[in-house]
């Protein structure tokens, strides 16, 4: 399967069409961005990790039946997968407070949280990915009807239920993470763009050391290594 045009370009992957109007390859690039694209950088090899890691979590959760875009790694820094019209909704899944919750609600970092909590963020740079409830999303027609939004949440959770222990085996604790959904030629709802460091937190269960973007967020360095943990845990042995 052969590039075709470019159609588009993110901050962490370019997309392109192929011969098969279904069928479209990501290239994940190495940039690194944070903040809404305040702070920016680039780390050598890390598109490349993230392309490793996202291909065998999205073969994980196809196995334990999770609709995902994912056909197939095709080398390095390229995916192929199906073609999807994505829904403009960031999908976030939280197991222990962090970050943004911690810092707008004053939940304590760290505290493990009573129940999975399921958040949605409005696809939008120029206006900051703001926080959206159900009738946000209805205003706005993200979604078809109030059902989508459950089936939402739905699959988040059962993503949650899956790579959480799947990643307690490997000695991380899965904080928390971002989804993204898109709906392939058929209208079907699937699991989209990627599943890496880039768009969850991973801390090591024994140390409490962070394993992902958040090294490049807070300045601690060692990102790579880090990532090349995450992809070592993943493809080795459980602990």
């Amino acid at each position: 399967m052969q590039k075709g045009a470019l159609l588009y370009e993110g901050k962490a992957k370019r997309l392109y069409a192929t011969e098969d109007a279904n069928l479209l390859i990501s290239e994940f690039k190495d940039d690194l961005t944070a903040f809404n694209g305040a702070k920016k950088a680039q780390e050598q090899g890390k598109g490349a990790l993230n392309n490793k890691i996202s291909a065998e979590l999205f073969k994980l959760l196809e196995a334990n039946g999770v609709p995902t875009h994912f056909v197939s790694l095709l080398d390095e820094n390229h995916m192929l997968h199906k073609k999807a019209k994505m829904i403009m909704i960031e999908v976030i899944v939280r197991n222990i407070a962090t970050g943004s919750l911690s810092k707008n609600l004053g939940i304590t970092e760290g505290t493990v949280l009573p129940f999975t909590l399921v958040e949605f963020d409005y696809k939008n740079d120029a206006l900051g990915d703001p926080k959206l409830n159900d009738q946000h999303c209805l205003i706005l027609n993200l979604v078809q009807d109030q059902s989508e939004l459950e089936m939402l949440r739905t699959l988040a959770r059962k993503v949650n239920d899956i790579l959480r222990p799947y990643f307690a085996k490997k000695g991380l604790n899965l904080v928390d993470f971002k989804l993204e959904f898109g709906r392939d030629a058929q209208g079907n709802i699937l699991l989209a763009d990627e599943i890496s460091p880039d768009n969850c937190r991973f801390w090591d269960m024994t140390t409490g050391e962070k394993m992902d973007k958040d090294r490049f967020r807070q300045g601690l360095g060692g990102l790579k290594v880090a990532y090349e943990q995450v992809l070592e845990r993943i493809m080795g042995e459980d602990k």
